[in-house]
């Protein structure tokens, strides 16, 4: 594994550091007046999702390791584990339904996802970041009003809910962003 400074250490890098994988999720550099420059990370751990802050200063290694990233795609649930078939080699995991968090709803039959591996070691599933979904519950559509940034719920077919503007309708297909859990457009 390669070894980097401490103050080349950026959010988003995967750090080996006391005997855990950790991502750096936000660095601040800084210049005290009186002592060394130093980054200050804070980092959550891949395995189980604790958070830590660490100082590392410019003459401190780290191990930065690269996952092994495969699209896979999803085949179906069984007791709370997720089988994923590889693509290419037609390979199956069963991966724990915990890995996705709160983002579970939004994985449908047949999706491709990215996995992100280290060794043999599932780590990170990633969703697509836009979900088609259906709305199943929202008020009705009423003429004249604008979307001037009234929005209204809407509850979608697999459970969760959303702010939608007051023009889209029950039984429509919408667009929803993964990652912020928000509307973004019309299907």
């Amino acid at each position: 594994m390669p070894k980097i400074n401490g103050n080349e250490i950026r959010p988003g890098n995967i750090l080996e550091h006391n005997g855990g994988l950790w991502a750096a999720v936000k660095v601040d550099h800084v210049k005290p007046g009186k002592g060394g420059a130093f980054a200050q990370v804070e980092m959550k751990n891949l395995r189980n999702g604790s958070k830590l802050n660490e100082r590392f200063r410019s003459a401190d290694k780290v191990e930065r390791v690269r996952l092994d990233q495969k699209d896979q795609q999803f085949l179906f649930e069984t007791d709370g584990m997720l089988t994923f078939m590889d693509s290419e080699t037609y390979d199956q995991i069963a991966l724990p339904a915990e890995l996705l968090g709160e983002r579970r709803p939004f994985l449908q039959d047949g999706m491709t996802v990215h996995i992100e591996y280290y060794g043999e070691e599932a780590l990170n599933v990633t969703l697509p970041q836009k979900v088609i979904c259906r709305i199943v519950e929202t008020e009705p559509v009423v003429k004249g009003q604008t979307a001037a940034n009234s929005f209204k719920p809407a509850l979608l077919d697999n459970g969760i809910r959303v702010m939608v503007p007051p023009f889209v309708g029950q039984d429509e297909d919408i667009v929803v962003n993964t990652e912020t859990m928000e509307y973004a457009e019309r299907a």
